[in-house]
């Protein structure tokens, strides 16, 4: 007893701060701090492959809007874009490339995990979501990423799509995931007997 009250003067005459600040206290606001700068990270990361910037980063259009560029190679627009694409997420993707190439796609099919267009109206992502009016058909299936009937309509209206294409049109393919290509390789849906359509590219995320 008389020993605790020895050193209480002690503590009455120190400064708060190092109370305040030493120990656990600071501890917590440096763990804090980490987890602000870890959600940073996380968020960046996941930003900078949403299907939006990732599109707009890969293609383009001329200020004319004759020609649709990929990467480093142009393709000339005449009414002859086409577009197909399956993955969980190519609705994004479709709608981020329907954003950017407007009325130049003449059709498209996209095959979606099933229910995904209803989470992200839930989620309110309507950026991810295709215009009222668009030309790509959805079909959603493959529940809990089970093969069934629905996904199996899906592949065969983007297998009769793509067999209806010339070596005049273009075929852009978007992917999500490797599983999806490797379920829907290209030449599953080459036209047998028929030049293929132009490869303007594989987009995969």
């Amino acid at each position: 007893m008389a020993a605790a009250l020895q050193v209480l003067p002690c503590w009455v005459r120190a400064p708060l701060r190092p109370l305040l600040w030493g120990g656990p206290v600071a501890r917590l606001a440096s763990s804090m701090a980490l987890a602000g700068q870890a959600r940073q990270l996380f968020e960046s990361a996941v930003g900078a492959v949403l299907p939006g910037p990732m599109l707009h980063r890969a293609l383009s259009l001329d200020p004319d809007g004759r020609q649709l560029k990929v990467r480093d190679r142009s393709f000339q627009l005449h009414q002859n874009l086409y577009l197909v694409g399956f993955g969980k997420a190519v609705l994004g993707m479709a709608a981020a490339a329907e954003e950017i190439l407007g009325q130049h796609i003449v059709q498209g099919v996209i095959s979606v995990p099933k229910g995904i267009r209803a989470a992200m109206e839930h989620a309110g992502r309507q950026e991810m979501l295709l215009k009222p009016h668009s030309r790509i058909q959805v079909f959603e299936g493959a529940e809990h990423n089970l093969p069934d009937r629905d996904a199996l309509r899906a592949a065969l209206a983007i297998r009769q799509l793509a067999e209806g294409l010339t070596a005049d049109d273009l075929l852009l393919v978007l992917i999500s995931g490797w599983g999806a290509s490797a379920a829907h390789r290209a030449d599953r849906y080459q036209c047998h007997g028929c030049p293929p359509p132009v490869p303007v590219a594989s987009l995969m995320v």
